[in-house]
Order: C-alpha cells, then structure tokens, then sequence
C-alpha cells in the first residue's frame, strides 16, 4: 500500500485533549484517492502508483487525459469511472496490492499518532523587500538615515557585477514548501477529514500531498 494521499486544505481549528488541554490542528480532507495508473520496471524502468483526486465534470477535461483514465481503468466494473481533478504520481516498491480504480481512503494509510511529512504550495506575497523575504537587520532608524529599509551592499566590488543568488527583493511566497515531523492527532474516516497538530503550508483550499514518515 502507498504511504502518500492527496488531500486539500480546509483551515484549522482546536481539539481537546482527555486532560482537558487544548492542541491547535490544521484540517485536511484527504482523500478518497483513486489509482488511474500503475507503473512497474518491466514497462516504465521504476515502481510507482498514479492517483488521482478531486471531482471535476467531464466536459472540463480534455480528450487525452478523459482517454487516460477511461482507458486505463479497463476493467468493466470502473467503466464509469470519472476523470479526476487532479494526478500525482507516487513512487512505491510494491504495488501488488493494489489495481486499477482502487479507492484509497485515509484510514488505508494513516493513524493516529503517525509522523508525517505535508508538501504544499505556500501563500504568495506579493513583491517584498528585503526586510521582510530575509529578514534583514536594516539601517538605523535614527533621522538622516534614509536607508531604514533598503539592502546595503551587494557584497561585490572588484567583481563590478552583482553574483547570482545575491539577496534582493523580489517576488515572495507561491513557493512549493514541506513540513516534516506533523504527527496526525485524529481522524475523522466518515469525513474523509485528517487532523494534524500544528500548522500546514497553503491557503484554504489548496492541494497539499501527505506522506507517512
């Protein structure tokens, strides 16, 4: 079985604990997934299981990928299976346990108290000068400084060229961002919903990948 779902942010909340404190989490709908492709050595050179997530309607996808997920869940009980909004391939070392349309709920890959890792896409900021995207110490603030906020030296002047890398403002954010070390703290299977101590890159309604460490 994969190690990995697909879910999308939802926002975050409390729970209380038996002892009466209270665990800031973030809320996740992860899942159901379904497996549209599985990839062996013999045919593709690795190991690895495509899922997809998300409804979309048919008429919004086009004519290649309908025929990828039609054609590949050639089994005639998925034949009405529905094109997904969203696919993601995820590497594994076996995939015998699985086929073609399988669902994969939450409580098929997690439990509670498992360490993970939440891949997502973090919220955009917009242009940001220096103080802000590396936190930079900043002039003095003191009168006739005129450089409060302004980046200093470029660190090169007998190069006479600014070297690549070099910090400087620009666009902030919108950046894929991993979270490692989130333990899962309940799990809601009815719902399809995952709640996880501690907070998730994205805004609400993003897609975020979770993986079992």
């Amino acid at each position: 079985m994969v190690d990995t779902i697909l879910g999308k942010k939802i926002g975050m909340t409390q729970i209380f604990n038996e002892d009466g404190s209270v665990t800031p989490v973030s809320v996740i709908e992860a899942g159901p997934c379904t497996v549209t492709q599985l990839k062996s050595v013999e045919t593709d050179g690795y190991t690895a299981v495509q899922v997809g997530f998300g409804e979309i309607r048919p008429k919004h996808v086009n004519k290649p990928m309908l025929g990828h997920i039609k054609g590949g869940l050639a089994n005639p009980k998925y034949k009405d299976a529905q094109p997904r909004k969203t696919l993601r391939e995820v590497r594994t070392d076996d995939t015998s346990d699985l086929e073609m349309g399988q669902a994969i709920a939450i409580s098929d890959v997690f439990q509670v108290g498992d360490k993970i890792k939440v891949s997502g896409t973090s919220k955009g900021k917009g242009f940001a000068g220096v103080v802000k995207r590396f936190h930079f110490h900043g002039g003095d603030q003191t009168h006739g400084s005129m450089v409060h906020r302004k980046p200093q030296s470029s660190g090169a002047t007998d190069a006479a060229r600014t070297f690549k890398g070099t910090r400087k403002p620009g666009h902030m954010g919108a950046v894929k961002t991993t979270v490692r070390g989130l333990t899962v703290a309940r799990i809601d299977a009815d719902r399809n919903l995952l709640m996880v101590k501690g907070a998730v890159p994205g805004a609400n309604g993003g897609l975020l990948t979770i993986t079992r460490l």
